[in-house]
């Protein structure tokens, strides 16, 4: 899909991945709505003819209050991207409230969204739903098991999405790199000893490298967004001998943490 005069949605649009990803598309010519728990008005004054909105993306009602208003923006969504996620919890024996608020923000949001968008696109026969997932949606989270498990379901999700909807004019992409240089992997790790993990098994991207490879792979329509192209590797190694793979895991969580 060109972007050029489309109307875009960025969830988690205050830093980060979605920042990088507003002025990309900014660039490309798109009008853009830049979406978070506190409205990134300094993102947006910075990208002429953007608007700024805060939301509270833990609640169905708070994903339609988001579409609303950009519709009443500026028309149609063409594209809507779930980016927004959280870092949270370590093992089962976190509180209820981790898990729930992890499934709320990294999973349900993008169903919820979806569910708003989807009669619309259908009906027009045209949309794009992007999310970003992480590459610990397609492998695995050492230190973090609500966060692997969410991702594992927003991944899930828009293959689903995909499958199902594809010959009817839905286009979906879902974004899954390993460490890009944001807050999440910058502070003291809310995934417990996860960041270090990442930090240590590859190279960690700048926002806006990642924002390129995500506007390319919008104009390929690909479902699989990668900018570390090594995780198709490891993906493929994991299906065919995965016992090895967790094997290799294992090694990597005592190399790096100790246990």
């Amino acid at each position: 899909m060109e972007l050029s005069d489309r109307h875009v949605v960025i969830t988690g649009a205050a830093g980060g991945i979605g920042s990088a990803l507003a002025r990309r598309f900014h660039a490309a010519g798109a009008r853009v709505i830049l979406a978070d728990q506190v409205a990134p008005t300094s993102v947006a004054a910075s990208l002429p003819g953007s608007i700024a909105v805060q939301v509270d993306l833990s609640s169905e009602q708070g994903n339609i209050d988001l579409i609303d208003r950009a519709e009443s923006e500026f028309g149609t969504i063409d594209l809507f991207f779930a980016n927004a996620g959280v870092a949270l919890g370590t093992d089962p024996m976190d509180d209820e409230e981790v898990w729930d608020l992890s499934f709320a923000i990294n999973t349900h949001a993008h169903r919820w969204a979806a569910r708003r968008l989807l009669p619309a696109w259908l009906e027009r026969g045209e949309g794009y739903f992007c999310s970003t997932a992480s590459a610990a949606g397609l492998l695995a989270q050492i230190g973090s098991a609500p966060y692997s498990l969410t991702k594992h379901a927003a991944v899930a999700f828009a293959e689903w999405m995909s499958i199902t909807y594809g010959a009817r004019g839905l286009r979906v992409s879902c974004l899954c790199p390993q460490g890009v240089n944001t807050n999440m992997l910058a502070q003291s790790s809310p995934i417990g000893d996860g960041g270090e993990v990442v930090r240590s098994v590859g190279a960690v991207l700048e926002p806006d490298v990642v924002a390129d490879i995500v506007y390319q792979g919008i104009l390929d329509e690909r479902l699989l967004i990668l900018p570390h192209p090594e995780v198709a590797d490891y993906l493929k190694f994991k299906a065919t001998e995965p016992e090895k793979w967790v094997a290799g895991m294992q090694r990597l969580q005592r190399r790096v943490l100790g246990y």
